[in-house]
């Protein structure tokens, strides 16, 4: 009797599990809106370029530069941004795959299942609202410096003594969120701005290009190469000061300090991936997104190694204040006309990434909601004028009280570890389908036999690294799917290792012996997937040198992580929690796969 509800109990657990890896069949209709095929591959760049370099560069600079990382904050750039090459890489072959609108959401729900997908979503949904958040204090600041801080004294001035303290100084940013409001009920289709847009998005790129040039001119390489003197000439001669400055040279905060700083700097590349939601919108979308995403990456790469490049030439990294924004860094130089110049650019580019800032949000939910992972209500928050208002006000009432309770560097932190679990599951996606048999012509034949595997085709030791099949097989594929979801584990405990490399430095042979033991394994494993049979399906675009450049992808997302505060990680799992209470309380029960219409 034991052994009959043990096995009841192993069956039950069976079924659970099976419900949290089911696929979304490539047939069922998505969730997409009818536009004219009309987007260029040029559009696209300018697309993803507008979206990714905006408020990061303009308030983060200083902030990264003079406690976080100094001049070294170029080699910053060039972790987090090989970072996001590999990332766009593994998009651009997604979007092959699964050509359609949806972003990662819709990737990994049809390629490893429904609770990586509700994951991907739910982060999704805080990642946009972080976004609109940051981008509405970026704009209070630029239209504040551009007026010499003087629409806050007097607002402060005027009725500080009627209200708490607390609301009179965040009073700026209520008025640009009723601003925000108001313009989201007028202007109901963002599509028609888009013209609009590439115009903010050539401006910021004339203005960043004219900070380039400028830095160049006035910049000195000296400022690379400073030293304890020239704290004291320039007046910093207490020695208890000199701790936060670091200790001079090209790399004044050390190696810890470059790993910090590329993980905030990954959050100013963050916004490419609008591209992949644009697919039903695109001419040739097979051909136009993988360049789109690869040209527009390199383009903010080579902007952002430039203007910071710039920045550090031009002004000691320790002049450069947290809390400042880049047209600063020219009253330094004394070229006060350029401080405006730069600033109004700035807030030209700013108001164009407002346009249809819900837009993205409302998608993702609409898209959870119809496939049955959020309340069916939801819905109509895109199509329907009443619900969409709602939730514009709710929206609104949530950025209000956000405001409050974070500072703007906890909220591009919890941004950008919410965008990193999902890029890493955007390359776990690119592990698994290489390896699987063809599911784009009739998916749930496909979904059938893998389920039900051959018995002449059991898995052996010779099997395992000599694969009698040149093409994919349920079992291959089954294969790659265990031993790529052991790869994750493992680089996650390599990470955690990793992360306490003052101690390997120091030569503790117990750490050292972990972190052997941990890379034979994954070189193992690795050695497995190598063998597999990949998939010949044709594609206008294949990541190359699989599966080591999607390992090597989420390594460095999954070490870019760690390199988070514990407060980001509480207020991520705080917002993870959330998710799962709706997830298995209602989505697991209600999807689409369980109740099909």
């Amino acid at each position: 009797m034991i052994t009959s509800q043990a096995r009841i109990l192993c069956q039950a657990f069976h079924r659970f599990g099976q419900k949290l890896v089911r696929r979304r069949p490539l047939e069922e209709e998505v969730f997409e809106i009818s536009f004219e095929r009309s987007l260029s591959t040029l559009d696209l760049v300018a697309l993803g370029v507008g979206r990714t370099i905006g408020a990061g560069v303009y308030i983060l600079a200083c902030e990264m530069i003079s406690n976080q990382a100094g001049p070294s904050i170029v080699i910053c750039f060039l972790v987090a941004g090989l970072s996001f090459v590999l990332t766009g890489l593994c998009y651009a072959e997604i979007s092959a795959w699964v050509p359609h609108s949806g972003s990662s959401y819709l990737h990994t729900y049809v390629i490893i299942g429904e609770l990586w997908a509700f994951i991907t979503g739910w982060n999704l949904i805080l990642s946009f609202t972080a976004d609109t958040v940051i981008y509405t204090m970026t704009w209070v600041l630029t239209f504040e410096n551009l007026l010499g801080n003087q629409m806050s004294q007097t607002l402060r001035e005027s009725i500080s003594q009627h209200v708490p303290q607390v609301l009179a100084d965040n009073l700026g940013y209520f008025a640009v969120v009723l601003l925000l409001l108001l313009r989201e009920i007028e202007y109901m289709n963002f599509y028609e701005l888009f013209a609009l847009s590439k115009v903010f998005t050539l401006v910021k790129i004339l203005v960043l290009s004219f900070v380039i040039i400028s830095g160049f001119i006035k910049g000195d390489l000296h400022n690379w190469q400073l030293t304890e003197e020239d704290y004291v000439k320039a007046g910093l001669n207490d020695t208890s000061k000199l701790g936060p400055l670091g200790s001079g040279g090209f790399v004044p905060f050390g190696f810890q300090g470059i790993l910090r700083g590329a993980a905030t700097c990954f959050y100013t590349f963050i916004g490419f991936s609008i591209i992949v939601t644009r697919v039903k919108e695109v001419q040739n979308p097979q051909r136009s997104i993988p360049m789109g995403i690869v040209i527009s990456l390199f383009i903010c790469f080579v902007v952002y190694f430039g203007v910071f490049s710039a920045l550090t030439l031009m002004v000691p990294y320790y002049k450069l204040q947290p809390g400042s924004t880049l047209p600063e860094a020219f009253l330094h130089i004394g070229w006060a006309p350029a401080y405006y110049v730069v600033g109004f650019g700035f807030f030209c580019s700013v108001c164009g990434i407002f346009m249809g800032f819900m837009t993205p949000i409302q998608w993702v939910i609409c898209m959870m909601a119809e496939d049955g992972l959020l309340f069916p209500v939801l819905t109509r928050i895109y199509t329907s004028i009443y619900p969409r208002f709602m939730a514009t006000v709710v929206f609104t009432i949530i950025a209000a009280i956000t405001i409050f309770f974070f500072g703007i560097t906890d909220l591009v932190d919890l941004r950008s570890i919410g965008t990193l679990v999902s890029y890493s599951l955007v390359a776990f996606c690119v592990l698994i389908i290489r390896y699987q048999p063809d599911r784009r012509n009739g998916g749930h034949e496909a979904e059938v036999q893998q389920q039900n595997v051959s018995a002449a085709e059991r898995l052996t030791l010779q099997g395992l690294l000599f694969p009698g099949s040149p093409t994919p097989t349920p079992l291959s594929g089954r294969v790659v799917y265990v031993c790529s979801s052991l790869l994750v584990l493992l680089l996650t405990l390599l990470c955690l290792v990793l992360a306490h490399w003052p101690v390997l430095l120091s030569g503790n042979l117990a750490w050292i012996s972990v972190v052997v033991l941990l890379l034979v394994l994954i070189t193992g494993i690795t050695g497995v997937i190598w063998r597999q049979p990949q998939s010949s399906s044709p594609l206008h675009f294949k990541v190359p040198a699989v599966p080591l450049l999607p390992l090597l992808s989420i390594f460095m997302n999954v070490y870019l992580m760690m390199q988070m505060t514990a407060g980001t990680w509480a207020r991520f799992g705080v917002w993870t929690l959330i998710g799962f209470a709706i997830y298995f309380a209602y989505g697991v029960q209600h999807n689409l796969v369980t109740n099909p219409t």
